[in-house]
């Protein structure tokens, strides 16, 4: 198996949730409570739910946790739990997972980072603030700016930045499915959330990445 990134590469783009870090207790804690403000219903979203569902788009997600209610009034839940978790998240951010800040520091030297998630506005940059990986990123995309599948909001990304050979790391056969879509290679975290048996690159660790692209991790800074 040929466990090595093209020489060419122009550009690694990333998933974020399961790949980057994990913030399900976070926004399971905060949905939980945005449902109870906002609703009569009795549910409570559990980080084992949260987990089975990230990587989905918005809108699986709303209808896998209301499936009883309307299509109108699932999105304004949904409305109410982005805005609670965002503002959550700010003061309350996820688990980054080890390696990321150091690894983004040395990839973004040699070639573009990027970003595609299936999330709302606002998600990814509080992923980047928490990480304090702004500097490292050249351009990020979301569901909720593009209302289309991955992978055609991967190739969105890859056109507005004029990619023409790069990777998407994810963690859950929907990212390895979307980069079918998007015709581009996948890199499959076996850390993260998801199972992908077929997939044929693949890191343990978020730090792999720089021994497939033959360069060495910047130190942690003291």
């Amino acid at each position: 198996m040929n466990q090595e990134l093209s020489a060419h590469l122009d550009g690694i783009i990333f998933d974020v949730d399961g790949t980057l870090w994990d913030s399900t207790e976070q926004i399971a804690q905060v949905w939980t409570r945005a449902v109870r403000e906002n609703t009569e219903l009795d549910v409570k979203v559990s980080p084992e739910t949260l987990r089975g569902l990230f990587g989905k788009t918005m809108t699986e997600i709303s209808r896998s946790l209301f499936p009883s209610l309307s299509e109108k009034e699932q999105e304004r839940i949904m409305e109410a739990c982005y805005a609670y978790e965002n503002d959550y998240l700010e003061t309350h951010p996820g688990v980054i997972y080890e390696g990321v800040a150091e690894t983004f520091e040395a990839l973004s030297e040699k070639t573009s980072l990027y970003i595609v998630s299936n999330c709302q506005c606002g998600y990814i940059e509080v992923f980047l603030r928490a990480a304090g990986l702004e500097h490292c990123v050249k351009d990020h995309l979301c569901f909720g700016e593009t209302s289309v599948s991955k992978g055609r909001t991967i190739r969105q990304l890859m056109e507005r930045n004029h990619l023409e050979n790069a990777v998407y790391v994810g963690d859950t056969l929907g990212d390895a499915d979307a980069c079918r879509e998007a015709e581009i290679p996948f890199v499959f975290a076996e850390y993260g959330f998801g199972d992908v048996p077929d997939a044929g690159l693949r890191i343990q660790k978020i730090s792999d990445l720089c021994d497939m692209a033959g360069i060495g991790q910047k130190p942690s800074a003291i």
